[in-house]
C-alpha cells in the first residue's frame, strides 16, 4: 500500500486547512488510518485516527475540538480537517495505515507508531502567528 499525504501549506493562525491521504492501487477500506506529526528535533506524535469502519475516531487532546478525521471508502481518501490552527500545530504531517485498527481498539493502541503497517511521505504545515 502506497500512501500519499498532501494538502499542506503556509497559513496564518486561526485559519483552516485540510490534508488528504490517499492510496495508489489498493483500497484503504481494509485499514484504519492515523495522522501523526513531527516537528524538528522531536519524535513523531499522534494527532488523530479513524477505525477501519469509520465508526470510531480518536484524537490527541491537543487537537480535540479543532481537528476532525472523516473518511470515504468510495473516494479511497481519509482527510484531516484542521481548524483554528495555532503556531504549535506547525509540523510535517504523516498518514499511516493499520490493518488491525478495529472499532474495539482503544485510543492508546492508535497512538503507537509501531502498529501501523504503511506510512506516506509527509506534508509540511506551517502556521504563522
Amino acid at each position: 500500500v502506497q500512501l500519499q499525504a498532501f494538502g499542506g501549506g503556509l497559513v496564518r493562525a486561526g485559519a483552516s486547512l485540510t490534508l488528504s491521504c490517499q492510496t495508489s492501487g489498493r483500497t484503504l477500506s481494509g485499514y484504519a488510518v492515523g495522522w501523526f506529526r513531527q516537528d524538528e528535533g522531536n519524535d513523531r506524535v499522534f494527532v488523530a485516527a479513524i477505525s477501519r469502519t469509520g465508526r470510531r475516531t480518536y484524537y490527541a487532546d491537543s487537537v480535540k475540538g479543532r481537528f476532525t478525521i472523516p473518511r470515504s471508502n468510495v473516494e479511497n481518501t481519509v482527510w484531516l480537517q484542521m481548524s483554528s490552527l495555532k503556531p504549535e500545530d506547525t509540523a510535517v504531517y504523516y498518514c499511516a495505515a493499520w490493518s488491525g485498527g478495529t472499532d474495539s481498539k482503544s485510543l492508546p493502541h492508535y497512538t503507537r507508531t509501531t502498529v501501523y503497517d504503511y506510512w506516506g511521505q509527509g506534508t509540511q504545515v506551517t502556521v504563522s502567528s
